[in-house]
């Protein structure tokens, strides 16, 4: 039994001949345009990968103001 992925089936929802066609093993004509997508789909992968580690330095430098400001504040006190 084969396995149908899910990109299959967006592939078919969005275009029942696409799919026929890919199956047939018949190669698209747009090659250059698909290739210009994937650059597009990779940089911005790129850019929500920037973004999320982005996010973790930010979290991680709140927390050590955080412990900063609570080792000043304990070092008032005493």
């Amino acid at each position: 039994m084969k396995t149908i992925r899910a990109s299959e089936i967006g592939t078919f929802i969005f275009c029942q001949r696409a799919w026929w066609y890919h199956k047939q093993g018949v190669e698209s004509t747009n090659q250059s345009d698909m290739a210009g997508g994937n650059e597009i789909h990779r940089q911005h992968g790129r850019a929500v990968f920037a973004a999320g580690c982005l996010r973790y330095l930010a979290l991680a430098s709140l927390l050590l103001a955080l412990a900063l400001l609570a080792f000043y504040l304990t070092s008032l006190l005493l």
